[in-house]
């Protein structure tokens, strides 16, 4: 039998260390270090590959403490060669966020923080509120995040008062706009009033708001409102002279005292703990606050290589026009030479990167640190509040150590009717909804007029981990996929069907199940007969209470949306030849039933798969005795 000799890491094999930095070209690019594991534990750039790779091997060296403990474990380097600096900072942000090394600073995508969101990949560019950033379409543009989601959603509000925009996700009827367009504050898009090159002319001027470009959209204004005044045009003149008072108010006291306020800057500091860093961005223009945003890393470095990262992801999506010509910064930046140069040439104008140390914009740094700070402690007392309500539950239920990931199960019916089944997850405490699921009840013996809520869970835990019972060598404990915790919505009969199906798949060793009883908040385990003895009011009763609500509230919400399906294809299933899938063709094209009784067999036999016959046959069973 043999054994394969470990790979020793390079600062303990001086020759093969010498060997691979000879190697290394004096070129701009990205490099890599790898662990005796074959990792990838860091990935950094520079525009001399050579020189940054062996300053991490230079006894002397001023490396902070986590660099000189990952220098220990590097066993391997690889490079790639870029043309420019530039390049070398976009590769290394895509292969940071696709490998996620340990070692480098990683920003969290907290979803508390909210990003205005404009679909410039439609014709008619839809504006909205999320905490998703999905980068799925290039075209699209996201602006955030946002510190104050009440001052964003009051911005975005008055911005569809000041403009004429669409105001409604959906039409509200088939062949007219609604009232909105009426009261002129919508331009009709339902019914494609409004060209899409005039519509996207509206939406840019939005846009230049969350662009922090307010000012130079007033002057744009201003000029325009001069000229149709000038043109006896006086009902349009004074339609923009009330766009630019509400654009006023938006900006109205957020005047910051600064010596030159033609300058458009950037004002970028941190607090950090422990665990996490809080970082504040803001936007000022013109001498005006415009934007707060805010980012979370969760991973502890040095202050400025932090500031850096958040930097350089921040300015990687951000249009010219946002990119300002002065940024100050509360730390030196390791490699602000190269980001301040790769910022200048995207500009076209000189773009400055400042560490203040006295007077006025030094005191605008301690303002941005003073906001990071209380935003810090307010992390600190969720995060705080979660871990004391996680520790009370492990003590409660005797867990080995905190559980990390809790899924919580409910079904939801009326009288077993289209009966549906929630699984939520909660992730250190906090609703982890990008694990969420729905399931359809399958049981044929779940049908209207008869329930059974003990099948419908027994058959949803049977699903949820069937391939670790048909696959004994998956991962269990230690997969992130393995709940720590299972909550099931009920008493002991709901527990005790759970607990079969389990036992029946050999996996109730390994999985910790409990339920919680409504009436009481009564916590029952797998076999008691008795709940536990607690108070419902405790912090491990009240998370699990937060994730059985969610269960429940998720549940419900599927069995709406199931319900009102079924009710909206109920009379379509009685047309003969009219499929499942005709029907939903059907809806998408009319988006409802009346829509489609209102239809002449002409436009029905538009939609497709619904020719000339069909289309006949559905109109004459909506208009009985037409004559047809």
């Amino acid at each position: 039998m043999s054994t394969s000799t470990p790979i020793l890491p390079l600062l303990k094999d001086a020759e093969r260390l010498a060997s691979r930095l000879a190697e290394i070209p004096p070129e701009p690019g990205v490099y890599f270090m790898r662990d005796g594991s074959d990792r990838i534990i860091y990935i950094g750039k520079s525009r001399k590959l050579r020189s940054r790779v062996r300053s991490y091997f230079r006894d002397g060296y001023n490396k902070s403490e986590r660099i000189a403990t990952m220098a220990k474990q590097v066993t391997d380097i690889e490079f790639i060669v870029t043309d420019t600096e530039a390049e070398a900072l976009a590769l290394e942000a895509n292969l940071i966020k696709q490998h996620q090394p340990y070692f480098n600073v990683l920003l969290k995508d907290d979803k508390k923080y909210p990003y205005v969101c404009i679909t410039w990949s439609e014709d008619y560019p839809r504006i909205f509120i999320t905490r998703k950033r999905q980068l799925g379409k290039e075209k699209d543009k996201f602006y955030g995040p946002y510190t104050d989601a009440g001052l964003l959603r009051e911005i975005l509000r008055i911005s569809k008062r000041i403009f004429s925009l669409r105001q409604r996700p959906q039409p509200l009827f088939k062949d007219r706009p609604c009232l909105n367009y009426d009261l002129g504050r919508c331009p009709g898009v339902c019914q494609k009033l409004i060209s899409p090159e005039e519509y996207r002319k509206t939406v840019q001027k939005v846009a230049m708001v969350f662009q922090g470009r307010s000012q130079e959209l007033i002057d744009i204004l201003t000029e325009q409102m001069q000229t149709a005044a000038e043109a006896l045009n006086f009902e349009s003149a004074a339609r923009i002279r009330d766009q630019i008072a509400g654009l006023n108010s938006l900006t109205a006291n957020q005047k910051v005292s600064l010596p030159d306020d033609t300058v458009s800057r950037d004002a970028l500091a941190l607090a950090a703990d422990e665990q996490r860093a809080c970082i504040q961005l803001f936007q000022i223009r013109a001498g005006q606050l415009v934007g707060s945003l805010a980012f979370i890393a969760d991973t502890q470095a040095e202050p400025g290589a932090i500031l850096q990262r958040v930097l350089e992801e921040h300015y990687q999506t951000a249009d010219t026009v946002e990119i300002p010509t002065e940024i100050l910064v509360q730390h030196e930046l390791p490699d602000s030479e190269i980001l301040a140069d790769i910022l200048t040439q995207r500009k076209g104008k000189k773009v400055t990167i400042l560490h203040p140390q006295r007077q006025t914009k030094a005191e605008l740094i301690e303002m941005v640190e003073r906001n990071a700070e209380y935003e810090l402690q307010r992390t600190q007392k969720l995060s705080d509040r979660n871990h004391q309500a996680m520790q009370d539950l492990a003590t409660i239920l005797d867990l080995p150590d905190l559980p990390h990931r809790i899924e919580g199960y409910d079904i939801s019916h009326i009288q077993g009717s289209n009966a549906v089944a929630s699984q939520v997850v909660f992730i250190d405490g906090l609703p982890g909804k990008q694990h969420y699921r729905h399931y359809k009840i399958k049981n044929p013996h779940v049908t209207a007029g008869h329930s059974d809520d003990f099948a419908s869970l027994a058959e949803v835990i049977q699903r949820r981990f069937r391939k670790y019972g048909e696959d004994t060598q998956l991962p269990r404990v230690g997969n992130p996929d393995w709940p720590d915790l299972i909550m099931i919505d009920g008493g002991k009969g709901q527990l005790s069907s759970v607990v079969a199906v389990l036992q029946e798949m050999n996996l109730l060793e390994d999985l910790r199940v409990v339920s919680l009883a409504k009436r009481q908040e009564e916590i029952f385990l797998p076999g008691e007969s008795q709940p536990l003895e607690t108070d419902a009011e405790q912090p491990g009763v009240q998370l699990l209470r937060r994730l059985r609500d969610e269960a429940h509230r998720f549940a419900v919400s599927f069995h709406r949306q199931q319900r009102s399906d079924k009710l909206k294809r109920s009379r379509l299933d009685e047309i003969p030849g009219l499929g499942h899938h005709r029907q939903k063709q059907l809806l998408g094209h009319f988006r409802s039933v009346d829509y489609i009784r209102q239809a002449t067999p002409t436009q029905l036999a538009e939609v497709a798969g619904i020719g000339p016959r069909l289309a006949q046959e559905i109109y004459d069973y909506f208009h009985p005795g037409s004559g047809s």
